[in-house]
């Protein structure tokens, strides 16, 4: 007969004790119990596990890698993006025995003991090691150095885990010797297939659960790309709907619900289970495009505090910090522009920061920016000036350039006409010659016209100097 945890019982007792193992398994955080067996299992990280990749000739075992093949490997990706876990399936290939290291708490000492009892275990019973190193990137150079002997003999199979660059904070020998992967954060679709694997499998809730899809959606959202963060606040979501469920039960009589159906995890388990509120965003629907205008339009306005209100609506909805960072470098432009400068700076540096440092961080760096764009002076001076150009140009205002302003750097140019009378700007006074630039029909169109706000002030007495002497006013 098949038990609970799918185990055959048998009169040896040997089933007994299986059953007794799997169930201390599942004392086991729901993120340990499921995590994968074999790459097969691994959720993401696909640009890593084709066919023949370094990762699945690591996992396959010494005999298939031979003697020339992968020996140690750097994984370097945000948390929860798979690290231990591969870690943890290279260890069971066969002949492999595993070590952890933590770099917070191991220290040379403890490095070199582990490469003592590693080369005793290659000799003498031809056992690999694969010695799995967290946040390297804590190790000092001493500790590093002390990994070099075992990595190039290799005594151990070396992974070693770090969410720094590894560039920066691993020692250049060790990071030649060694073969560096990217991990990249999961996918919305990797999260939501991880946690109804976990749902099902019987290491995982055994269908004790079901799902809603609110509360999933919640989950993935409050997971931010993290497997283990998805699977933790999964468990702590299931504790609550299986508590209240328990409870209810007990206050019904014989004829209340059958006793042993699945018990729905709904969003108020998990915004219980978790304290945090289900935002109501639709990312494809009126929600998004709501939110990203009030965003913009609070910005224009200056309202700082109701600009950081909907960027964190759009943060804790789970809203692509790129979209976000995008939108502030078009308001950077459009509604504050030359009334500070530097505003564009700051908003295509926030791009570039998100870009480097992702989420949770990013959000400092997007909030710093919304900061300085809804505090600044606004001018949309340069914005318009553009429209109108462009307005005139569809329009066929402005035809051909003046000979004086056309290129005479070919032969027979010269003959043409072009450059004829031409001044250059660095001849004259101030380096602002007197001269017609536009077309004959947009002499004297001003499309540019400044605001008396901020750095547009000075501008503006600027342009009128410039524009006096360049139309000999």
């Amino acid at each position: 007969m098949e038990s609970l945890f799918g185990l055959e019982s048998s009169d040896d007792g040997e089933a007994d004790e299986a059953f007794d193992r799997t169930r201390e398994a599942q004392r086991s955080p729901l993120a340990v119990r499921m995590r994968p067996r074999s790459l097969d299992e691994v959720v993401g990280q696909q640009h890593l596990l084709g066919p023949g990749s370094p990762l699945r000739q690591l996992a396959a075992g010494a005999a298939a890698s031979g003697p020339t093949g992968p020996s140690s490997v750097i994984l370097w990706g945000p948390p929860g993006t798979g690290k231990t876990t591969l870690a943890h399936v290279i260890a069971r290939g066969p002949g492999r025995k595993f070590v952890e290291l933590s770099a917070i708490t191991a220290g040379v000492k403890d490095v070199r003991r582990v490469m003592d009892e590693a080369l005793t275990a290659r000799d003498l019973h031809r056992i690999t090691t694969v010695l799995f190193l967290d946040e390297i990137h804590r190790f000092t150079k001493a500790q590093q150095d002390a990994l070099l002997p075992g990595v190039e003999n290799r005594w151990v199979v070396l992974v070693a885990a770090t969410t720094e660059n590894p560039s920066f904070s691993v020692v250049a020998p060790l990071l030649s010797r060694s073969l560096l992967l990217t991990l990249q954060p999961l996918t919305e679709d990797d999260i939501r297939g991880l946690l109804e694997r976990a749902v099902t499998d019987v290491r995982g809730l055994g269908d004790a659960v079901v799902l809603s899809d609110d509360a999933a959606e919640h989950l993935v959202r409050l997971a931010g790309g993290d497997a283990r963060r998805a699977l933790t606040a999964l468990e702590a979501a299931a504790a609550v709907a299986l508590d209240e469920a328990a409870r209810e039960s007990r206050k019904e009589d014989d004829d209340g619900a059958p006793q042993g159906a699945p018990v729905t995890v709904e969003v108020r388990h998990t915004e219980k289970a978790l304290d945090v509120h289900a935002v109501r965003y639709d990312r494809q629907g009126d929600m998004h495009y709501d939110v990203i205008s009030a965003f913009i339009k609070s910005i224009r306005g200056s309202d700082v505090d109701a600009a950081l209100h909907y960027l964190a609506k759009m943060v804790e909805a789970g809203e692509d910090p790129r979209f976000i960072a995008r939108r502030i470098i078009i308001s950077a432009a459009e509604d504050v522009g030359m009334a500070d400068p530097t505003a564009l700076q700051t908003a295509v540096a926030a791009a570039q920061a998100v870009q480097l440092i992702g989420m949770p961080e990013g959000r400092i760096v997007l909030a710093e920016a919304v900061v300085h764009l809804a505090t600044a002076p606004k001018s949309n001076a340069a914005y318009m000036g553009i429209n109108a150009a462009i307005a005139d140009v569809r329009a066929g205002r402005g035809v051909g350039v003046p000979a004086h302003l056309r290129d005479a750097h070919y032969a027979g140019a010269q003959r043409l006409g072009h450059g004829a009378g031409y001044v250059y700007a660095h001849d004259a006074p101030h380096s602002v010659a007197s001269q017609q630039y536009p077309p004959d029909d947009l002499v004297g169109k001003d499309y540019y016209v400044p605001t008396g706000n901020g750095a547009e002030r000075e501008i503006a007495a600027r342009l009128e100097r410039l524009r006096a002497i360049i139309r000999g006013g």
